[in-house]
């Protein structure tokens, strides 16, 4: 599909692990769109992914979806209802939990900066992650699956990593987008 299709409002969703940052920031560069991590805005920055209390990021979430453009990725179900109110487009990466699991501990084990990582924080292996990969992540796949197919508007459903490359490529989207 081509972004334009998707608007000025785009909500990017999937499991932990799937490229959903990586995605929104390739999208906002080549859109020139603002681009929201929403894990950022869910979790402490400096820390081990302590979550701010929930009235805090729910003013957070609904300042940023009240904007007139931009990509948020991140899924926080009980938010999204909001979310979609207001996006005119929805992408839905649907990694596989093995190809989740790989790029967590891929990005996990590497080096360097990785696009929506919080500020001053160096992802560490936890159990509780991979716990989550293992568990309700795989539920969530299921649920985002149910949200695609309700949702009305211009969509995009990514099926696989190599999907998600060939979405890159025909939209001229470079995965170092920072």
């Amino acid at each position: 599909m081509d972004l334009d299709r998707l608007g000025e409002r785009i909500c990017i969703l999937g499991p932990s692990n799937s490229g959903k940052s990586t995605l929104a920031a390739a999208i906002g560069a080549r859109r020139s769109l603002p681009v929201v991590h929403l894990d950022q805005y869910r979790f402490q920055p400096g820390t081990q992914w302590v979550e701010r209390p929930d009235g805090e990021f729910e003013a957070l979430h609904d300042a940023a979806v009240a904007g007139e453009r931009w990509v948020i990725d991140g899924n926080y179900s009980r938010w999204l209802p909001t979310r979609l109110e207001r996006a005119t487009g929805l992408v839905l990466l649907d990694a596989s939990t093995a190809a989740s699991m790989i790029r967590y501990f891929r990005r996990t084990l590497g080096s360097g900066h990785r696009v929506g990582a919080l500020e001053g924080t160096r992802d560490r292996i936890g159990m509780e992650m991979i716990t989550f990969i293992l568990g309700p992540a795989r539920a969530g796949r299921r649920r985002n699956r149910v949200v695609f197919e309700d949702f009305a508007g211009p969509k995009t459903f990514v099926p696989s990593r190599g999907a998600l490359r060939e979405f890159y490529r025909d939209n001229g989207l470079t995965f170092d987008a920072r």
